[in-house]
């Protein structure tokens, strides 16, 4: 062999030790999350970043928020993330279009809708009848919020299309803004508004969505089968972590949880934070582990359905894969 191939060789054999060394070192797995939207909704997200429970299963967390439940699906399919924080209605209709790689729900984490009917006027004594001949604030056309709010309309015997005056076409991010303008009689609103109209004496919290619709898979970890087939060991770790939050989130103080998830809203008032924690903690809105329940799915394609807005009724086992939620309890039992 002469020199010039035993020096290649050398160089050739350097480079695998290298490559060796990289892969052996124990570093930490990068993974993106891209969440719907930025809110104390998802605690036990913003708690497994700041108490290091990613960090402990391996997992470089990138958190980016996809503003809407459209574009946060299309980052998913696209590849801009690996797993998205959404409301599981996305993943059906994703099923409903025939995708070849559908989206799977892993693990779940809240277990409720999470908006309040908010009263212009400071009512003593509320009954849902009172929204009969009133103009109403509503979510989006389309979506969770909205499908939740219309159940517990019908449920209390309100037609929301005939009953009431019914606005519906005005975007999320100013829903907030036109109550607060004299837009409404009553509006459906996500915390933190909420707390804060209360608090500053522009409404008052009349009635929990949340606890008026029921339990259900509302929002969940889920990203394409195929990434689940390619990293079946990150998605575990990553289960393994939610699941540590949402122990963590149920067993802490207020004041514990709220200093945890302070980082993540650092232009909102610690007061505010820790009340909208103890509304929706006292309320089961934070699930209590990452499973999701086949009863549960089948209430959420019920509401779609009842709003006439479930493409198909695709089974529970179609779309969710409960085995790393499963032993994630299991692991830590």
């Amino acid at each position: 062999m002469n020199r010039r191939m035993l020096k290649g060789t050398a160089i050739l054999l350097l480079m695998m030790l290298v490559l060796a060394a990289g892969c052996s070192s124990g570093g930490p797995t990068k993974i993106t999350i891209g969440e719907v939207t930025r809110s104390i909704f998802y605690a036990p997200q913003y708690v497994a970043l700041t108490q290091g429970f990613f960090a402990d299963e391996g997992l470089d967390v990138e958190l980016t928020t996809t503003p809407g439940g459209d574009r946060t699906m299309t980052a998913l399919l696209a590849g801009t993330i690996d797993i998205a924080l959404v409301g599981s209605e996305t993943s059906i209709y994703v099923y409903a279009q025939g995708a070849e790689d559908p989206v799977i729900n892993f693990a779940q984490v809240t277990q409720t809708d999470g908006t309040f009917l908010v009263s212009r006027e400071q009512t003593a004594d509320f009954g849902w009848e009172q929204l009969r001949g009133k103009t109403f604030l509503g979510q989006r056309k389309g979506g969770m919020p909205q499908m939740a709010g219309e159940y517990t309309l019908k449920k209390h015997g309100i037609d929301p299309h005939a009953d009431m005056e019914l606005i519906q076409n005005i975007d999320f991010a100013n829903i907030a803004a036109a109550f607060s303008s004299g837009t409404g009689d009553y509006v459906q609103l996500f915390e933190p508004q909420a707390t804060v109209f209360e608090q500053e004496g522009r409404g008052k919290v009349v009635a929990s969505f949340g606890t008026e619709s029921g339990r259900l898979p509302y929002t969940v970890f889920m990203t394409k089968r195929s990434f689940i087939d390619q990293h079946p060991e990150l998605i575990q770790k990553f289960t393994t972590a939610v699941y540590r939050a949402q122990r963590w989130v149920q067993s802490e103080s207020l004041d514990a949880v709220t200093d945890a998830l302070m980082p993540y809203f650092p232009d909102t008032d610690r007061e505010v934070v820790k009340r909208v924690v103890e509304r929706y903690r006292s309320q089961g809105s934070f699930a209590e582990d990452p499973i999701i329940d086949e009863e549960e799915w089948n209430h959420l394609l019920d509401i779609m359905d009842e709003a006439g807005e479930l493409p198909e009724r695709v089974a529970h086992h179609l779309i969710v894969d409960n085995s790393f939620a499963e032993r994630a309890v299991t692991m830590q039992q």
